[in-house]
């Protein structure tokens, strides 16, 4: 069965390897679809609830996909850079972080707000840079 990638939404790469080297560009929890997890309508009112928690778990499963087509996994990942949106979910961000990167032997990692991302139902945005020694194959 083939699995579905997100597309990305302007002229770029989802990653760029140089050398050992693996960037990460900008990942959002959009989905191939194009639906967004982590947004949820809690009435008859449309009226939406964007989860951080949600939205931080797939962002960091989209990461996965995209350094796993180029050899890597999450243990690679040296330095992280998280946009978002309000600083108020810094702590739900934090929690689902946690569940894929330990404080101790992750990557380093910054975090910045900004005004706003590319879609309005986007709370977070995460890029990486990964170290994955390039195999010798000869």
């Amino acid at each position: 069965m083939k699995s579905e990638a997100v597309t990305p939404r302007g002229a770029y790469p989802h990653t760029k390897r140089v050398g050992d080297f693996i960037f990460v560009s900008g990942t959002s929890s959009r989905r191939p679809n194009n639906s967004i997890a982590g947004v949820d309508i809690i009435d008859n009112m449309g009226t939406k609830h964007l989860n951080i928690e949600v939205q931080t778990r797939e962002v960091i499963k989209n990461i996965e996909k995209n350094l796993a087509k180029e050899g890597a996994t999450l243990l690679d990942v040296v330095d992280v850079t998280t946009f978002l949106v309000n600083m108020n979910d810094f702590a739900g961000y934090n929690k689902a972080y946690a569940d894929f990167f330990d404080k101790e032997t992750g990557p380093t990692r910054t975090t910045v707000a900004v005004h706003q991302l590319p879609h309005p139902d986007l709370v977070v945005e995460i890029k990486v840079m990964a170290y994955k020694k390039l195999s010798n194959k000869k």
